[in-house]
């Protein structure tokens, strides 16, 4: 008597791993910048975290939906460091003022560095697979 099950069972483990090598084995399509500190990055990110900007805001479409996502903001041309600044400290139609101190404004905007700098966030320029994944248009 044949056992079927055995072999469809080890046929599919067999496919299984080859499939889980090939994930791990592809090349990450993340371009690493490092033109921020770390460490000042690590602390804005709770600056971000205490002042609840993720109720509003999102990065990398994850958050609130009543601010724009802010996951490449830095790269906007028109946005520099200053311009942003005042947006937050003045606050904007919906969006209050925020009464950070310099410190606290510069970790801030070294943490939205580094969230740009790990890579375009706009889900509308990703394309998912027939296997699941997610790549880049």
């Amino acid at each position: 008597m044949r056992s079927y099950p055995v072999y469809i069972f080890m046929g599919l483990s067999a496919l299984f791993l080859i499939y889980t090598l090939s994930i791990y084995l592809m090349p990450l399509r993340v371009s690493k910048r490092n033109s921020f500190d770390s460490k000042k990055a690590a602390e804005g990110r709770l600056v971000w975290q205490n002042n609840n900007c993720q109720a509003c805001h999102q990065l990398y479409g994850l958050g609130g939906y009543l601010g724009p996502d802010l996951s490449n903001v830095t790269s906007n041309s028109s946005k520099s460091r200053e311009v942003l600044s005042i947006i937050i400290r003045s606050g904007v139609k919906q969006m209050p003022a925020f009464n950070l101190s310099d410190a606290e404004m510069d970790r801030l905007m070294e943490f939205l560095e580094s969230v740009n700098a790990s890579g375009i966030a706009d889900p509308r320029r990703f394309n998912s697979t027939s296997f699941g994944m997610i790549n880049a248009k």
